[in-house]
């Protein structure tokens, strides 16, 4: 089995943190389903599960048409009060009767795609990896930004962000092995500013774990890459101190509490992102771009109080 997903995360469109209850008003996206929430260790709240039928191309990487038909799933999720995701997966499968059937036997089997014709599960994958958007082809992050978007349209939420940057896109692909030997494998790659790729081998036990850590990995990829463009907005050194720190502001009032790797994860996903941590070593940076933070208000506030320590004497 192969599942394909893509994850796209950006900040919620609320100047203040939104509470569990209003996050839970906002992501109900389903009449009569309910928000899953929890507030430990941080706040985190996922919409109910939501279908969508796809009858299209496959993209693989030989060219080969491949046609899939089936159901994706997709929800969106806030954490924090602030972070606002949008996530769509679907297993592909081939199929055992490799013609077009019936809709209602798709819908009975809720994010699966049949593939009809031959497959080959390295020519989808690098297919689908590398894929652009094509009205005719598989586009989960179409679906993924939808989910963002219904949340994002909500009357409840303001609309003021407090500081705008982008949405960052990861897209990935689990393979089912068996990895007992091997263990367990993670490939990441930062394509461009915005956009990264996964690959994954688990064992099939693991794969509603491991999508748990695509999202939980694009998560903290976000809140990184938030992190260092506030650092370079700032303009460390060629500002005047205030400045650069005012200009800091949002990051230490807005970011710097969520990050929190892995403390939703299943036990059996920690050693995957160990081997993330170890390359390209997201918490390493996370913990470098905070200290320079706080040298920069450090050094601000010594400054101010060497000033007032200076007219207190003048004024003596």
């Amino acid at each position: 089995m192969l599942t394909l997903g893509e994850v796209h995360t950006g900040l919620l469109q609320n100047w203040t943190s939104v509470t569990q209850p209003l996050s839970t008003q906002v992501l109900a996206l389903m009449l009569g389903e309910r928000v899953r929430r929890s507030e430990r260790p941080i706040a985190h709240a996922v919409s109910p599960d939501l279908l969508t039928g796809v009858d299209c191309r496959l993209v693989t990487s030989s060219g080969l048409r491949v046609r899939g038909v089936g159901t994706t799933v997709s929800r969106a999720a806030i954490t924090g009060g602030h972070v606002l995701q949008g996530s769509t997966y679907a297993h592909v499968v081939r199929s055992k009767a490799d013609r077009r059937l019936q809709w209602s036997h798709y819908l009975a089997r809720p994010g699966v795609i049949e593939a009809l014709g031959k497959m080959d599960r390295a020519d989808l994958a690098g297919g689908f990896l590398t894929a652009k958007s094509a009205p005719v082809s598989l586009d989960l992050g179409a679906i993924s930004g939808r989910a963002m978007d219904m949340v994002q349209r909500s009357p409840e939420l303001d609309r003021t962000p407090p500081f705008k940057i982008a949405r960052t896109r990861l897209r990935w692909v689990v393979a089912v092995d068996d990895v007992q030997r091997a263990g367990s494998r993670a490939q990441f790659t930062i394509d461009s500013a915005t956009a990264r790729t996964l690959r994954l081998t688990v064992r099939e036990d693991d794969l509603p774990a491991a999508i748990e850590l695509c999202e939980d990995l694009a998560l903290h990829d976000w809140l990184l890459t938030a992190l260092l463009k506030l650092i370079e907005r700032s303009r460390i050194g060629a500002m005047p101190r205030p400045q650069v720190v005012d200009r800091l502001r949002p990051a230490i009032d807005y970011l710097l509490h969520l990050w929190m790797p892995a403390a939703r994860l299943d036990d059996s996903m920690l050693a995957l992102w160990g081997s993330l941590e170890r390359q390209p070593g997201f918490t390493r940076q996370w913990e470098a771009s905070v200290s320079r933070i706080r040298d920069q208000v450090a050094l601000s506030t010594i400054a101010l109080l060497g000033s007032a320590a200076e007219g207190n004497a003048r004024g003596a």
